[in-house]
């Protein structure tokens, strides 16, 4: 009976027409560009939420005009919100990582010794390439970020660099190892939607990806060689002496970074990861860091009780310096689970919003009424470039970025005679870089929440991010390194 009933409404329910499917997009780009306008950084505090639900509303309006069934929608939105449970679980733990690793020494200890080491002039090149080379080696953009590059942004506070542009060298190197590894998640999931395969996707890529991030490191290297003459007022000597005073540094506050990047090279899970490593870290802090668990929970003298009472409270609450310098407090006063509950907030307003229109149809949509504009190869790429960034910014989420486009243009690639690995590649170089660009996408908002700089105060400079989709697309154009399919062997044989 029931299944005769749900029968009868899915007759009824109308197609959604192309303005119709314009109407809440439309609506939310007037709502977030208000919100921008009015508070600025802070619209991902509360603003940007609101407009990802009101025009989720709105979406809904038209739904019920075409009568959809209110019950199908929410079960859309639970899978929705479901499949980001995962990305929700690895933001607190971060967040609970980045408090234990401050109370052990070991964010400490990597600004020490970054700050002794690290040459301010080439500070913006070296954060790019160490991000690219740890990305590459764990095959994760996120567990970089988390780990190296929270200590890269310690070390930028403590040599007078920009925040802004650090954060765009760790994500555009974090982003070019995670695309160029065997072991990441999105470049196994690009070559699978396309129908390609995964070393011949990779191959494929250096001839876009190379040229990108070449272009980023020449960029970062002006900018640190023009930034020289600021950053030798700095006095450095001070800030090492402070961090000294405040924790009991040594090179074996390294080794939870250490135990993290283990466990991520042999591929496990990123949430266990991330939370052992936080557990270790809290372990370590226990062990080495007694003086500064008294001074973090003010107690007069050591118990097990108040060793216990200060790892709790780095995890959940973060840790709070007070060295009584503004400048050092500010940067060590940071992590726990609190302090990403704001991003999840985002996340799942985002997914709420990309939710309801593509089970309206509404994302589809728009997607179909593009397809017939692509007359040649160069904007055949185009188009799936713009349905990338579009989905992206859309869904909010990088797995459907790939997934959506890459089964909706598998089969125009291949009566266009062009091989999987073009598609694939194109995949790669818009949906997976770009989603760190959008403030409300699960990349973005994990960014923006791990490093502390705000997302688009970090867009800018996050060269490669920018130039992967222009290189991808240039190719297209001038029809360089674009393969046929007849070249394309593992395909043919599928």
């Amino acid at each position: 009976m029931s299944q005769g009933q749900g029968s009868d409404n899915h007759s009824s329910i109308k197609q959604v027409s192309l303005v119709e499917s314009l109407i809440p997009v439309v609506f939310l780009i007037f709502l977030l560009g208000l919100s921008v306008f009015l508070y600025g950084d802070n619209a991902q505090a509360g603003a940007s939420q609101v407009s990802l639900l009101i025009s989720a509303g709105v979406a809904l309006l038209i739904g019920w005009k075409n009568n959809h069934n209110w019950a199908d929608i929410e079960k859309a939105i639970s899978h929705g919100v479901g499949n980001t449970v995962n990305a929700i679980l690895i933001l607190l733990m971060v967040g609970s990582l980045i408090g234990s690793w401050i109370l052990s020494g070991t964010v400490p200890a990597m600004i020490y010794y970054g700050l002794q080491v690290i040459n301010p002039s080439f500070f913006y090149v070296t954060a790019c390439i160490l991000c690219a080379a740890t990305a590459i080696s764990i095959g994760s953009s996120w567990s970089t970020a988390g780990t190296v590059g929270v200590g890269l942004i310690g070390i930028s506070a403590g040599l007078g660099m920009s925040p802004e542009i650090t954060a765009g060298a760790i994500i555009s190197g974090a982003y070019f190892g995670d695309k160029m590894s065997p072991l990441s998640d999105t470049t196994n999931l690009a070559p699978a939607v396309a129908g390609s395969e995964l070393f011949s996707h990779i191959r494929h890529m250096i001839w876009t990806t190379f040229p990108a991030i070449t272009i980023a490191l020449i960029l970062y290297l002006i900018i640190g060689l023009m930034a020289e003459r600021a950053v030798g007022e700095i006095n450095i000597q001070s800030r090492l002496d402070l961090l000294d005073q405040s924790f009991k540094i040594g090179p074996h506050l390294l080794i939870p970074m250490g135990v993290v990047f283990y466990m991520a090279y042999k591929k496990m899970p990123a949430f266990p990861t991330i939370m052992i490593g936080a557990l270790v870290g809290g372990l370590f802090a226990v062990v080495f860091q007694q003086d500064a668990i008294m001074r973090f929970v003010k107690a007069d003298h050591i118990t097990v009780l108040n060793m216990f009472d200060g790892v709790w409270r780095s995890l959940f609450g973060g840790y709070i310096s007070e060295t009584g310098n503004a400048e050092l407090d500010g940067l060590l006063s940071r992590g726990g689970m609190n302090s990403m509950l704001g991003t999840i907030w985002l996340v799942i307003c985002a997914i709420t919003f990309g939710s309801v229109i593509e089970k309206l149809g509404m994302l589809k949509r728009l997607v179909d009424s593009i397809i017939h504009l692509a007359t040649s190869t160069g904007s055949l790429i185009l188009t799936t470039a713009l349905t990338c960034i579009g989905v992206n910014i859309l869904a909010a989420d990088q797995y459907i970025s790939i997934v959506l486009p890459g089964r909706m243009y598998r089969l125009e690639y291949k009566k266009r005679g062009l091989a999987a690995k073009n598609l694939s590649r194109v995949l790669e170089d818009t949906g997976t870089v770009t989603s760190v660009l959008i403030p409300w996408n699960t990349c973005g908002a994990f960014m923006a929440g791990t490093l502390g700089v705000a997302t688009f105060a970090y867009l800018p400079y996050c060269f490669f991010n920018i130039l992967s989709p222009m290189v991808s697309v240039l190719y297209g154009y001038m029809n360089f390194k674009i393969e046929k399919i007849e070249d394309d062997a593992p395909v043919t044989a599928e």
